[in-house]
């Protein structure tokens, strides 16, 4: 499997995130709706960046040239984490909801936006063939397997940031 592909099944997968971003951003309050696309979501990502970073940044972590790019890509899948944790720990139907899912958006969005727009293509550049074969099989084995166990970990309400 080329780099390409690789690259694009990523896109894929962030198009579907960005699809649910904009569903979740039309739907208001304490709803069924809500909370369903909501829990889609944070199992969709929280499964896609343990693959992504199993299959793709381990990779990268190989190589001095991509390390920075790795880590920071990286550092910024925790932060994601954390505020999808924060989110579930908060009253859907409080404005602090609504706040806390629009600054999400915007970082989430932002960081997809990078990964394919600078990263995925310095990447690209330093891939040979046994590393796409390899990341091929692993992103999907392990996406799989993590989102079959994802789950919305919502802190203690009481530690919900304000």
């Amino acid at each position: 499997m080329a780099a390409e592909q690789i690259f694009a099944r990523l896109k894929e997968d962030h198009d579907r995130h960005r699809e649910l971003l904009e569903k979740i951003g039309e739907t208001s309050g304490d709803s069924p709706e809500r909370e369903q696309l909501f829990t889609e979501f944070t199992k969709e990502v929280k499964s896609h960046a343990a693959a992504e970073e199993q299959a793709l940044y381990a990779t990268m972590l190989r190589k001095p040239e991509t390390t920075d790019e790795t880590r920071h890509s990286v550092a910024e899948h925790h932060e994601i984490n954390e505020t999808l944790n924060d989110l579930a720990a908060t009253d859907m139907s409080s404005s602090a909801w609504l706040q806390k899912f629009k600054t999400l958006k915007h970082d989430y969005l932002h960081h997809i936006d990078e990964e394919e727009d600078e990263h995925f293509k310095d990447f690209e550049k330093y891939l040979d063939t046994d590393d796409e074969e390899q990341m091929a099989k692993v992103f999907d084995r392990r996406k799989e397997v993590e989102k079959a166990d994802a789950e919305v970990t919502p802190e203690k309400k009481s530690e919900a940031k304000e």
